[in-house]
């Protein structure tokens, strides 16, 4: 059926109007909460984010200064180590000659004509000048005859049984070594003696043992 019932004529102009009053209160009221909310301080903004730059700036020097070290030792060891290849190759020309001046020993040198001296002393005289320029470029020779094995140093050909030697030290220089810089450019070829006493360990002398040892009376 449909509704008879009878309105005032303001009635639903009242009812709108109160709901436009609740809506006008509910927006008032959340303003209200926002404005409410604190505000972050400007200075300690910028304060956050000078410290922010701060650090930036601190992790880039510090990854220019690592850089730069990098370089400077790439460079250094560019410059140093560079000749290894080249240094390599020119030490088969050193041992051919000392091959050549170790085929003759002593007496054959003495009982050789003038002009076979003269041809020795020239190769002498190359092969002192061949290391002075490998040594002047920081190529040295090494010959650990009679010291003690060193894997890192030195390659091992076979043991040599020799009881005059300590065992474990190198009994013969097949073929010497060489440094550049601080690197082994090429190990020295040994052989190690064995079969001897083995290399004895000397402890470190303690005075003050020594002297704890003593007897009191005689101190008297």
């Amino acid at each position: 059926m449909p509704d008879t019932t009878v309105r005032a004529p303001g009635a639903a102009t009242d009812e709108n109007d109160q709901g436009a009053d609740q809506a006008e209160t509910s927006i008032n009221s959340a303003a209200g909460e926002t404005s409410a909310a604190p505000k972050e301080d400007p200075m300690a903004t910028l304060a956050r984010e000078a410290a922010d730059y701060k650090d930036k700036l601190l992790r880039s020097l510090a990854e220019m200064e690592n850089l730069r070290k990098r370089t400077e030792r790439q460079v250094a060891d560019a410059r140093e180590y560079g000749i290894a290849a080249f240094a390599r190759d020119i030490l088969a020309v050193a041992d051919n000659m000392e091959r050549a001046l170790g085929a003759l020993d002593a007496d054959l040198r003495e009982k050789a004509d003038a002009g076979t001296k003269a041809l020795l002393d020239g190769v002498e005289l190359t092969e002192r000048e061949l290391l002075k320029v490998l040594e002047k470029h920081g190529v040295k020779k090494f010959e650990p005859l009679d010291e003690k094995f060193d894997p890192n140093l030195h390659q091992a050909m076979y043991e040599a049984p020799d009881t005059s030697r300590p065992a474990g030290t190198v009994a013969r220089v097949i073929q010497p070594g060489y440094m550049i810089g601080e690197r082994v450019l090429r190990p020295a070829l040994v052989a190690v003696a064995k079969g001897g006493p083995k290399a004895s360990m000397e402890a470190p002398a303690n005075d003050n043992a020594d002297a704890s040892s003593q007897d009191p009376q005689d101190s008297r």
